[in-house]
């Protein structure tokens, strides 16, 4: 079938977009036209159901995206079955593009993710899949799971009230760039298997329940310029996997506010802005911190500003908590080796607990 100005339009395969009809078919076809001149299918505005879609290597998904912060719009995939592995599979779709979508989950199965890459025994290059400008949310698993990825980039998406993670990394060489990651049960980001050499900045990721930024043994992440807000845990943590703690992180020019939201947190020391642990060669300087209570009012957190144990050619300074935490500002639990810089980390506890005490200056 021949493609026009836009690529190949899935509703000329077929696909109705109607909400009722079940267009998992026409979308196959679609994106298995493509791949054969590494084409792009357009989505029309509409609401197509589908589930477990395959993307070929070196294809376009792309639609228009009129979505907005609570709810999808413009051209808009459900998903349409509870035992689907995910929506949209990109498991060995090298230099696939995913824009403009609305991915609605519904809330179907358990652990269904939004977009999904997974193993591939014959992977032999980088899999550069670029997501951009898509609305992810409702899904019962992550938003967004890579694992494992080579080369990736997520940007200007919005992926929001998943059941899992926003975005779930298991791999190297990514960026992470003006994304919304709210209100999902997991943490914003995650990587806890393999993981090195990231780039994120300008994200806002806020009420997440697991945490921000959760990264376990990673390698080489620039994290900068980033607004963390109302976190159920730390706004950002890194820890050891296997024994061997994170290496050659900078984070630096970030807001982190209102972290360890206490209906979320459990754990004593993760009702922290950050908390450290077994990191070497880090660099936490130049960041602001503050306690807040919900946009309704409720109790403030964190109880601790920043949490450390067992640094290593680590720098932890010129850092402000203004109103910073309710008990302590920096809590150092010792272990640390050679070449630990802690100092001018400036701030004053708030120690008032209760609804009115503290308002946020955000609404």
């Amino acid at each position: 079938m021949p493609c026009n100005l836009y690529g190949f339009l899935v509703t000329d395969f077929g696909a109705k977009g109607d909400g009722v009809t079940d267009d998992t078919a026409a979308f196959q076809a679609a994106l298995e036209e493509a791949g054969k001149s590494r084409g792009t299918v357009f989505v029309p505005d509409g609401t197509y159901l589908c589930a477990d879609l395959k993307m070929p290597p070196h294809t376009g998904l792309v639609g228009n995206a009129t979505w907005g912060y609570r709810e999808g719009g413009g051209s808009v995939l459900k998903l349409n079955n509870p035992a689907a592995t995910c929506l949209l599979d990109i498991t060995g779709a090298v230099g696939a593009t995913v824009n403009g979508l609305s991915l609605y989950g519904d809330q179907l199965g358990e652990g269904i993710h939004g977009i999904h890459m997974g193993e591939l025994a014959e992977k032999k290059e980088e899999d550069t899949p670029r997501i951009e400008r898509c609305h992810i949310s409702r899904f019962t698993g992550d938003g967004i799971r890579l694992a494992p990825v080579w080369c990736f980039s997520v940007r200007g998406c919005e992926i929001i009230f998943n059941g899992g993670n926003a975005l779930y990394v298991r791999g190297w060489d990514g960026f992470i760039l003006d994304n919304w990651f709210s209100g999902n049960e997991g943490s914003g980001y995650l990587a806890d298997g393999p993981n090195a050499s990231v780039t994120m900045t300008g994200n806002r990721i806020e009420w997440n329940h697991r945490g921000g930024i959760r990264i376990y043994g990673g390698s080489h992440y620039n994290i900068t310029g980033n607004y963390i807000d109302r976190s159920g845990g730390p706004g950002i943590s890194l820890y050891p996997r296997d024994g061997v703690g994170c290496l050659c992180v900078t984070i630096t020019g970030n807001i982190i506010y209102r972290s360890g939201k206490p209906e979320w947190t459990t754990e004593q020391y993760d009702s922290a802005h950050v908390r450290f642990e077994g990191a070497r060669g880090l660099v936490f300087s130049g960041n602001s911190m503050c306690l807040g209570q919900d946009d309704g009012g409720g109790l403030n957190s964190p109880e601790y500003g920043i949490v450390l144990r067992a640094l290593k050619s680590a720098v932890i300074k010129d850092n402000t908590m203004h109103l910073g935490a309710l008990t302590e500002l920096l809590v150092d639990l010792g272990e640390h080796g050679e070449g630990v810089i802690i100092a001018d980390n400036v701030g004053m506890v708030h120690t008032e607990r209760e609804k009115g005490v503290w308002e946020s200056p955000e609404r």
